[in-house]
């Protein structure tokens, strides 16, 4: 079962990357990142609550931990999105990234003073060593000072809290309801969260715009099937371990440039890569 979790894991991860890519080309195309952001929470919403639906029984929600751990989750999942977004404008993507994906070194920190991970060597130096890989990644050792500012370090470090917070809502909820409850719920937050700050017309627009089979398909892979195999497989793996097997996700995202949008891959970058799906995959692997 851990073995089969951190594969449901690192396909969310997967999916998550090639979203990244989606919501890239959206952007580009001159939509709000609220708008975005937004849509491919709601489309996630949609997934869930049909998939709710169509469940009979068994589905947890009359349980309190389920509701207060989901709508957790929700609001991590929002803040993450829109950090990352607010990063990237006040900084640079590399950056961001970078910042988010510090999600990892929150975790394990977190899992050691609540006691759910004991501190070794070798849990310090494949958080080092997955921190390395991203820098290298990023290509963050090559940013300028004209690309650092204050608001962007500090949205880029909130958006690491929370996907930290997400991992450990939907780690805490997955218990007590399925899947689907759990997504349903966290989703319903996030779109709530989220209509506000997005631009109305543009929102409205959307439906009726060339792009909404993109809007479709970054909610499907973005949230809804991402988060379903994600629910499904941190309920049997460490909050620890679930958010290094995530740090496919920035790999996937690069590999979807240079295939997609015809980006260059340097050998620095690939030698990151390297760095951190080999850790990765060592984690997985002696992790019990």
């Amino acid at each position: 079962m851990p073995g089969a979790s951190t594969m449901l894991i690192a396909l969310a991860a997967f999916f998550w990357g090639i979203s990244g890519g989606i919501a890239g080309i959206l952007l580009d195309s001159g939509w709000d990142a609220a708008v975005v952001s937004f849509y491919r929470g709601f489309v996630g919403l949609l997934f869930a609550l049909g998939w709710l639906l169509l469940q009979r029984g068994g589905r947890g929600l009359a349980s309190r931990p389920l509701w207060f751990w989901s709508v957790v989750a929700g609001l991590g999942v929002a803040g993450n999105f829109t950090f990352y977004f607010l990063s990237i404008d006040h900084g640079s993507v590399a950056v961001a990234a970078t910042l988010m994906y510090c999600a990892p070194v929150f975790v394990y920190l977190a899992s050691f003073a609540l006691k759910l991970e004991r501190p070794t060597a070798v849990k310090w130096l494949a958080i080092a060593l997955v921190m390395v890989g991203v820098v290298l990644l990023t290509k963050l050792y090559a940013i300028g000072a004209g690309d650092l500012s204050l608001m962007g370090v500090a949205t880029g470090l909130l958006a690491g809290l929370s996907y930290a917070l997400f991992i450990f809502g939907f780690k805490y909820a997955a218990p007590h309801g399925s899947p689907s409850a759990v997504l349903s719920i966290a989703f319903t937050v996030l779109a709530v969260v989220l209509i506000v700050p997005a631009d109305l017309s543009q929102t409205i627009s959307v439906v009726s715009a060339p792009e909404l089979p993109l809007f479709v398909a970054l909610g499907i892979l973005g949230a809804g099937l991402s988060f379903l195999l994600y629910v499904v497989g941190i309920k049997h793996a460490a909050p620890a371990l679930a958010s290094m097997v995530a740090m496919v996700e920035p790999v996937t995202a690069t590999l979807f440039g240079v295939a997609v949008l015809g980006e260059n891959l340097e050998m620095i970058q690939m030698v990151g890569m390297g760095i951190i799906l080999l850790t990765v995959t060592a984690l997985s692997v002696t992790s019990r």
